[in-house]
């Protein structure tokens, strides 16, 4: 078994050099022309600024930078991991010509990407290549000693050096395959590092000493517009609610009381119809207020925790739940609320649209994070996007850094795992 595991480590390790090299041969021989007409192209269409035609040309060249920029930032995040802010400024809408290029020319981010773009095909290339080089010259080597040598020599007298062997004969061939075995294996565990640091000179670079502190005011930006809004639409329907519902009720109560003082002396029969009716008025309008006071904060949450909040969620629904809480204490109140939301919220996707008999609710708190995860045994294709009813609980847990993870494939089952940065009292 151990040697079994030596082996599939062993594999692993080769299959990744051998994806290192591949893509570092794409990022060398195949992006290096794209990199080289961006550049070229980018700078024809600065200098043409004075003689006015680069304000036509300039905005759309730069935007051409943008999306390159944007695909090698997401090429570095898919194939090592290292992810690059993005912190340009946006442009408005409907903005001419000069306003497009002004903008553009007055973000520091599009200097970075013309600086990528000199580095990228001097400094980049030679990163890049390094990983296929590591992996592929020793392959000649290998080959040496069966006979390529003398495609080499030609003579006694001639020599060909193999990196610092000098090559003559059979013997010295052997040598240069020593060397070349050397290198193999040095490439088997190094060519995927060499790989990260072409990208994480990429990020030096494209990133900038401010990119993250920018993309984090980006990201607290949106979010707080996300909870302005958000505050926003459910203020109006708590006034909705309340003119429409509690309101209307305790009008028509009042007016029934109205009608009961003056009927109460000369026809007490209707008096008393009356005031039953009031009394149904005013339970229905309790009703609503608690109701609506359950939407605002929920009873349970305030004086048991989000736990037993949730448990409460599950019994009311009218799908089979299990409910597992681990939680050592409780969080802060603005926390909890958009946790026990954004439960409810999922809940009711889940019995509206998945078609599942069963849901599965798991709350727990580790490494300074709240994580919620609800599992149903449905018919899956849910989806976090843009119109979505997840998209909603995504920006709800967006205003506290929470992140919303969606695993949703074709016949099921559905799995949406909720996290929130906090600590526990």
């Amino acid at each position: 078994m151990e040697t079994d595991t030596h082996e599939d480590d062993f594999r692993g390790r080769a299959r990744q050099a051998v994806l290192a090299a591949v893509r570092g041969l794409v990022l060398a021989l195949v992006m290096l022309p794209v990199t080289l007409l961006c550049l070229i192209l980018t700078l024809v269409s600065l200098e043409l600024l004075p003689v006015g035609l680069g304000f036509l040309l300039a905005p759309r060249m730069l935007g051409v930078l943008r999306g390159y920029a944007d695909t090698r930032r997401r090429l570095a995040e898919e194939w090592c991991g290292v992810r690059i802010p993005v912190a340009y400024r946006p442009v408005p809408d409907g903005a001419g010509p000069w306003t497009r290029t002004r903008t553009l020319l007055s973000d520091p981010q599009t200097w970075r990407d013309v600086r990528w773009l000199l580095v990228d095909a001097t400094a980049g290339f030679f990163t890049a290549l390094l990983p296929a080089l590591v992996l592929f010259f020793p392959l000649q080597g290998l080959l040496l000693p069966a006979g390529l040598w003398r495609a080499y020599v030609s003579g006694p007298a001639d020599t060909y050096w193999y990196a610092f062997v000098p090559v003559t004969g059979e013997a010295t061939a052997f040598l240069a395959a020593a060397l070349g075995a050397a290198v193999l294996v040095l490439a088997h565990r190094f060519a995927p590092r060499l790989l990260l640091a072409h990208f994480r000179l990429t990020r030096a670079v494209l990133g900038g000493d401010q990119g993250e502190l920018v993309e984090r005011v980006r990201v607290l930006t949106e979010t707080r517009q996300d909870a302005v809004d958000t505050s926003a639409a459910e203020l109006r329907r708590i006034e909705r609610d309340l003119h429409d519902g509690a309101q209307a009720r305790l009008v028509a109560m009042g007016m029934d009381l109205g009608t009961i003082e003056a009927l109460v002396d000369r026809d007490p029969e209707r008096a008393k119809g009356l005031l039953a009716q009031a009394r149904r008025n005013s339970a229905e309008a309790l009703e609503e207020l608690r109701d609506l006071v359950r939407g605002i904060h929920p009873p349970v949450l305030a004086e048991r925790g989000l736990g037993d909040a949730v448990r409460a969620l599950a019994l009311r629904l009218p799908t089979a739940a299990e409910v597992s809480v681990e939680l050592s204490g409780r969080a802060e109140a603005p926390v909890e609320s958009a946790a026990y939301f954004a439960v409810g919220e999922v809940l009711t996707n889940a019995v509206k649209h998945s078609g599942a008999d069963r849901i599965w609710i798991d709350v727990h708190h580790d490494g300074g994070r709240l994580r919620i995860t609800v599992t149903d045994n449905g018919q899956g294709g849910a989806a976090a996007g843009p119109g979505s009813g997840l998209a909603g609980v995504e920006r709800r847990l967006g205003t506290f850094d929470g992140v919303l993870a969606v695993s949703s494939p074709a016949g099921g089952p559905t799995m949406v795992t909720m996290e929130i940065p906090c600590v526990l009292s």
